[in-house]
């Protein structure tokens, strides 16, 4: 057998691994508020800044506007947000947070501290997961770069 085959020495299997782990932690929250991960990852993007192009969103997520549109539209049929044509440009769609999608952060403000809660409850040191984080964003904007050549 091949070193390089071995399961151990997969950066593929951690990643997926620690992704699909990381996923199942959050479920209860989410489930509580109504909404999946991806929705929670559009809303963290209109939380900071509300009334953004969907192609914007796309971005900010390393998603295609293909995957977001059926996003969006399940998010607006739930009344977290809606999609507007916008002012300069009426091909494009303004996503703005609806009264009920700002509402949900006040109920999402504690995800990230129950997570942690969470982590360190299984010995895990948070310090070394705020650790991964600059390098994991490295790999990301690497593989970016690499994907969209």
């Amino acid at each position: 057998m091949y070193d390089q085959l071995k399961l151990d020495n997969q950066l593929c299997f951690r990643l997926y691994t620690a992704a699909r782990l990381t996923m199942q932690a959050y479920w209860p929250y989410f489930e509580l508020l109504g909404i999946t991960y991806p929705q929670y990852l559009v809303l963290l993007v209109l939380w900071e800044k509300d009334q953004q192009p969907v192609n914007d969103i796309a971005k900010r997520l390393y998603l295609e506007t293909n995957t977001m549109t059926p996003l969006l539209q399940r998010m607006e049929k739930a009344g977290l947000v809606k999609r507007v044509k916008g002012e300069k440009d009426t091909r494009q769609r303004i996503v703005c947070l609806t009264d009920k999608g700002k509402a949900m952060e006040e109920h999402a403000k504690v995800i990230p501290d129950c997570l942690s809660s969470q982590i360190c409850e299984r010995g895990v040191d948070v310090a070394n997961v705020s650790d991964i984080i600059p390098v994991l964003d490295e790999l990301i904007e690497g593989l970016h770069k690499n994907a969209i050549k």
